[in-house]
């Protein structure tokens, strides 16, 4: 059995274990057995904990969401708790409210899970594949860029600029990533760029 714990659970465990001992030492044998049936069982036992970034806003706060379902044999992972990280710089453990309900949000039966099209003069949207969404947006941004690409200003100096689109980013992401995004998105020419942690 293979079961991780944190230090919240081993300090549960090893009071109500002391506990015991010390009744069942003092001769109250049965109370040992009682004491242990009354305990109640942890729901964070036997789930994977995985580390990640909230999805709100800037300040990236750090997440520990567990899981129960092995993979590896196939089982599909359910989340069942999603917590702040005490071991993150940023938030220490604690969440703000919108934080503390990401287990309803991952939850809700209005999330979208698939990307969706609403076909010119439909009045609904239509799920499609991940594959047929990027190909329409690359094929969109391919088609703008070069109907609108300037190469050179009124005076003939080089700005290769593309002022047509614009590039908004999540902020949920690592210095690491954002940077990547910001080099990626400079270099097909766009300025329209902003970030909601403004990179």
């Amino acid at each position: 059995m293979n079961m991780e714990l944190s230090r919240r659970t081993f300090l549960r465990m090893s009071g109500a274990g002391i506990a015991g001992t010390a009744i069942g030492a003092l001769g109250f044998g049965e109370a040992e057995a009682a004491v242990a049936a009354a305990v109640k069982p942890f729901h964070l036992v036997n789930t994977t904990e995985t580390r990640n970034t909230c999805t709100y806003c800037s300040v990236a706060c750090g997440i520990i969401i567990y899981s129960k379902g092995d993979l590896r044999k196939g089982e599909k992972a359910d989340i069942v708790h999603i917590e702040g990280d005490a071991d993150h710089p940023t938030n220490r453990g604690t969440l703000c409210p919108k934080g503390a309900a990401l287990r309803d949000i991952v939850k809700s039966e209005s999330r979208l899970t698939q990307p969706m099209l609403r076909k010119a003069g439909s009045d609904r949207f239509e799920p499609i594949s991940w594959d047929a969404a990027l190909d329409k947006i690359a094929r969109a941004m391919k088609d703008d860029r070069d109907a609108n690409f300037v190469t050179k200003n009124a005076a003939g100096v080089s700005v290769n600029r593309w002022l047509t689109t614009g590039f908004l980013a999540a902020s949920a992401t690592t210095n690491e990533t954002a940077f990547a995004t910001y080099k990626v998105v400079r270099s097909t020419g766009i300025l329209a760029f902003d970030n909601q942690a403004r990179v």
